[in-house]
């Protein structure tokens, strides 16, 4: 086509209203001049087609390839089958239908800029070889498949750099997770499930189950005596490192089940492991990681960063296997960088507000949850025991038969004050040592406000009789030869 043929499309022009995809047609209605359509002759806001091309153009080289025009090996050999009766057609759809299809436009405007978008990405050298171009005549095209390749590249530069350049202060490791994570609560799976869950009252996620594991009677004791205090987030000095929290940073690990519970502590046989039932007392918002693998995008591919957000889609389905994959002990402290940082900066960073994690368990199969809640949101309330209380836990007693189990906790609380007794009591000055921790705080310098409440009835101890092993066997198979020339070194 000669080039003055190819000036008059480029300056034809189209209506929002001869364009069927709604983001093109939108941008023409909102960002285009008034002129006569080229296609329906009406007057409306409209672009010229230089500049819809140009549309078409980006939005092929984000979302489509050109085919080849050759059959692939595969394809080859089923040709020279002669026991089938194969015929290789070319893969895709013809570049005018292509373009018409994308954009929703009618086939002599699809034609018109396929024109123009030949005439653009043609080169003398190809054309004298015989070999074509973008957008030629006879070329076909294909959606191309989402690709995370560039998400999953940073993140192996995100882990190398925890591991290598900067743990602490890191900008780019900040920016990574950033780019990953921000506006993630506006996203859904393809059944419209929220990523961003709400926990706590009035919720169908409202109790979680904390274990922990005991090797000696009166440390158990202990625990049985205050369930708030030993079965809840340890203290700071006490915290070890996690999946999710670094060294010294006290969260709460918890699961929707018991055995979930039990599983993720690891306890040895022999041991005994005690099990208390925590009630979410106040709403919380937690990211569902399990709901990560069916998050779903929709957008226009007109759209400059619909690309984008289709791969960190498509990187979010694997997020989750990336975040929870089993890590062995020895590798603990390198493998978690990651995750720990994925966890303050969630807890921290975010432009979302977010109070803890959903995560699969990696040590039982099925639908079982392991819960984090971040330092913000793992305070447990204390228990209300009156002044002068004594506690005393008993884990059984000897009979006869020798000696049974028999777990239970007596509490005894001082007498009632008699009417003048209390009148006395009141002009003493205040115990403040026997005062509780202010309604919604929690105790000392802490002013966190409790997010968990330990519901004493529900405490079991279980005794660790067996461990159960899932496996994969491989049998080594052993070979000898005798050595010869040929023989590998």
């Amino acid at each position: 086509m000669h080039s003055g043929d190819i000036d008059a499309l480029k300056a034809k022009h189209i209506c929002y209203n001869c364009i069927g995809e709604q983001y093109l047609s939108d941008e023409v209605r909102a960002k285009g001049r008034r002129a006569k359509c080229s296609y329906c002759e009406k007057m409306r806001r409209t672009f010229s087609l230089d500049k819809v091309a140009d549309r078409v153009a980006t939005a092929f080289e984000q979302h489509y390839y050109r085919t080849s025009d050759q059959p692939n090996d595969y394809e080859h050999m089923l040709q020279r089958d002669k026991e089938l009766s194969y015929e290789w057609t070319r893969h895709g759809q013809d570049v005018v239908y292509a373009i018409q299809s994308a954009a929703e436009i009618s086939d002599d405007a699809a034609a018109d800029i396929q024109s123009i978008l030949e005439e653009e990405h043609s080169d003398f050298d190809s054309a004298a070889m015989g070999e074509e171009t973008e957008f030629a005549g006879d070329s076909y095209y294909q959606e191309k498949k989402v690709s995370d390749g560039a998400w999953r590249g940073e993140w192996r530069r995100f882990e190398n750099s925890l591991k290598t350049e900067a743990r602490f202060f890191s900008r780019t490791a900040a920016a990574h997770l950033a780019a990953i994570f921000d506006g993630v609560d506006e996203l859904r799976t393809g059944q419209g499930q929220p990523l961003v869950v709400d926990a706590g009252p009035e919720t169908g996620f409202h109790t979680l189950f904390r274990a922990r594991v005991f090797q000696a009677d009166d440390k158990l004791e202990m625990a049985m005596c205050r369930p708030d205090q030993q079965l809840g987030s340890p203290p700071a000095l006490l915290a070890g490192a996690g999946r999710m929290n670094a060294r010294g940073i006290s969260v709460f690990y918890g699961a929707n089940d018991p055995k979930a519970a039990i599983a993720e502590v690891r306890p040895p046989v022999g041991s005994k492991v005690a099990v208390a039932q925590f009630e979410i007392i106040r709403k919380l918002r937690l990211l569902d990681l399990t709901a990560l693998k069916n998050v779903q995008v929709r957008g226009s591919i007109f759209d400059v960063n619909f690309a984008r957000r289709l791969e960190r889609a498509q990187f979010l389905k694997s997020l989750s296997r990336r975040i929870t994959q089993p890590v062995m002990p020895d590798d603990e402290p390198f493998e978690y960088l990651a995750t720990q940082a994925v966890a303050d900066f969630l807890a921290t960073e975010a432009a979302m507000p977010i109070d803890g994690i959903i995560f699969p368990s990696v040590q039982v199969a099925g639908d079982l949850l392991n819960v984090v809640l971040f330092h913000k949101a793992a305070l447990v309330e204390v228990m209300e025991i009156p002044s002068g209380t004594e506690i005393r836990a008993s884990t059984g007693h000897s009979s006869n038969e020798g000696w049974e189990d028999d777990y239970s906790v007596i509490e005894e609380v001082p007498p009632a004050l008699k009417a003048d007794e209390k009148q006395e009591k009141t002009s003493e000055w205040p115990d403040f040592a026997a005062m509780p921790a202010l309604p919604g705080r929690g105790t000392g310098s802490d002013q966190r406000e409790p997010a968990l409440r330990v519901m004493p009835g529900s405490v079991w101890v279980h005794h660790v009789e067996g461990v159960v092993f899932k496996t994969d066997e491989y049998q080594i198979r052993r070979f000898r030869w005798e050595k010869d020339d040929r023989s590998p070194l």
